[in-house]
């Protein structure tokens, strides 16, 4: 067992070791330069409602997001479904499914897909500038393969393989990231916690395809033709490391108060702090809040030092209800998060969740 923890924390302090250049690299002169962005979105209802604060604690498939060390806490099997209107009014939707299950004593695979749907698109040409030719919808997907597994009564830690997937009707890129993290909790009543988590650890990513090739004729009023294809740079993926901390206040047996703290380090744009708070009763119905603060967010959109379309304050609830009376009956949970936006309407996500 103590030799399990050991290779577990040396894994995670070796990938610190070798991203810790590019975790704390980061500033505004990088923005932008990163790929695959959508690697940053918690698709996930319960855990965005506070802003990825309790990434600490977090539980079951969300975990697969925010700290992979937490799918190790289900009891049996975790089902998640969501649905995210990103910038309602921006026809931008965002699904997600997955699912968590045990697999031993003290190990969990986890299994999720991630699929960003930003509708159709006008096609255009270099014939024809103002489209009329038709459509094509972009496909970004993500597929995350997770293990999980609890060495103690106080650390968790595990592993996430994600495949990235991007294409638009004739290129497309994909790629391999690792996610690693650890969970620890401690205090007299398990109310303490710690977790750390690096994400987004890969090679860098190529787009290819006919779309980055023309056809041209070899000499004016010839017909020969011959293909030139362009050579697409490389890009590098949005690594990321968080450092959170939570601590759990019970009242009476029925009430929960949860204060939880997130410090994310990006390499490709501003360091964030986010600071939030969850209430629970019975863990039957739970209600937070929480607010993500960055360099020039106060600023406003307008102003060239904010360089984050979100305002920072996340809010959300969810309603979890046991089938039966049973000490051990499966729940079945309904999830809402909000993120406020300075353009468009906000960011509005709805979960359901089945757990065994």
């Amino acid at each position: 067992m103590k030799k399990s923890v050991r290779y577990i924390v040396m894994s995670l302090v070796l990938l610190l070791g070798v991203s810790a250049p590019k975790a704390f690299a980061g500033n505004e002169d990088r923005s932008g330069q990163a790929g695959a962005p959508e690697l940053l979105i918690n698709p996930w209802a319960a855990s965005a409602g506070w802003g990825n604060a309790g990434m600490s604690f977090v539980k079951g498939v969300e975990a697969m997001f925010g700290n992979v060390a937490g799918i190790s806490a289900i009891r049996s099997l975790d089902v998640n479904f969501s649905h995210t209107d990103w910038l309602k009014g921006s026809d931008v939707k965002i699904s997600s499914f997955g699912l968590a299950v045990r697999v031993g004593e003290s190990s969990v695979l986890g299994l999720s897909f991630f699929s960003l749907n930003p509708g159709s698109i006008m096609e255009t040409t270099t014939e024809n500038p103002d489209g009329g030719i038709g459509t094509f919808k972009p496909n970004l997907m993500n597929i995350n393969v997770a293990f999980a597994k609890t060495f103690s009564n106080s650390i968790s830690g595990g592993f996430n393989l994600k495949i990235i997937s991007e294409s638009i009707a004739n290129m497309g890129a994909v790629g391999v990231a690792l996610d690693a993290g650890i969970q620890y909790v401690t205090g007299p009543f398990d109310n303490i916690h710690f977790g750390i988590t690096l994400k987004n650890i890969g090679p860098t990513m190529t787009m290819s395809g006919d779309g980055l090739s023309i056809k041209s004729y070899l000499l004016p009023n010839s017909s020969l033709q011959h293909t030139v294809i362009q050579r697409a740079d490389q890009f590098e993926l949005p690594t990321q490391l968080s450092i959170a901390a939570a601590y759990d206040w019970h009242f009476a047996e029925e009430h929960r108060v949860t204060l939880a703290g997130n410090f994310i380090s990006n390499s490709f744009t501003k360091d964030q702090y986010v600071l939030g708070l969850e209430y629970g009763w019975r863990d039957w119905f739970l209600v937070r809040a929480g607010y993500t603060y960055e360099s020039g967010l106060f600023k406003g959109i307008l102003d060239e030092n904010c360089m984050n379309l979100n305002q920072g304050l996340n809010a959300g609830c969810s309603v979890q209800v046991p089938i039966s009376k049973k000490e051990d009956a499966p729940v079945i949970a309904i999830d809402y998060a909000f993120r406020q936006t300075y353009s468009y309407s906000g960011t509005h996500s709805i979960g359901a969740r089945l757990i065994f």
